[in-house]
C-alpha cells in the first residue's frame, strides 16, 4: 500500500466534501470569502455534541471507525458526520443532538479553518462516516474504554 503525503489526503477529503454539494463551484467561491453550506440528510446526519465530550469520544473510537468531525472551537461545539441512513441510535443519548434531515452545517475548506471551525478529525476523501452506535458508547453514561471495530462486529 503507498502511503500518500498529508496534502494529498487533505485534498481528497476536500474533494470528496465537494462532491457533497449541490453546487461545487459556489461552494469553492463561499470559502473565498466564508464557509460553505451543506444541508443534511443527502450524504450525511449531523449529531452535535459539546467539543469537550467529544474530544474525550474521539479518543474512545477506533480511529479506523471515525469519520469526519467539525467544531468551532469559539463556541465549544462539535458536530460528527453520521450515515444518512441513522435511525433512533442516537434517540437515549442526552449529550448529543441530532439535526433534522436538512439541517444546514456551515463548513470550512478541509485545508484550512475559518473563524473558528476547525476539522478535529478531516474527511479523508473515502466517504467514511462514523458509526453512531460507537459515537452513543463513546459519548453516553461512562464512556467506557476506547471502542474498536471488534467491539461491535
Amino acid at each position: 500500500m503507498a502511503l500518500h503525503p498529508a496534502p494529498y489526503a487533505r485534498q481528497a477529503g476536500q474533494d470528496w466534501l465537494l462532491s457533497c454539494a449541490d453546487t461545487p463551484a459556489e461552494i469553492r467561491t463561499r470559502w473565498d470569502a466564508d464557509e460553505g453550506e451543506f444541508p443534511s440528510g443527502g450524504h450525511w446526519m449531523v449529531a452535535q455534541a459539546s467539543l469537550e465530550h467529544s474530544m474525550d469520544a474521539i479518543k474512545r473510537i477506533d480511529p479506523s471507525r471515525r469519520g469526519p468531525v467539525l467544531s468551532d472551537v469559539t463556541l465549544g461545539i462539535a458536530w460528527w458526520l453520521l450515515p444518512p441512513t441513522l435511525g433512533d441510535e442516537l434517540d437515549d443519548v442526552r449529550t448529543i443532538t441530532v439535526h433534522p434531515r436538512g439541517w444546514v452545517l456551515r463548513c470550512p475548506p478541509v485545508l484550512y479553518p475559518v473563524r473558528g471551525r476547525v476539522w478535529i478529525e478531516r474527511p479523508d476523501g473515502s466517504g467514511r462516516l462514523t458509526d453512531p452506535v460507537l459515537l452513543g458508547a463513546a459519548l453516553g453514561p461512562g464512556g467506557g474504554p476506547r471502542l474498536s471495530a471488534e467491539a461491535f462486529g
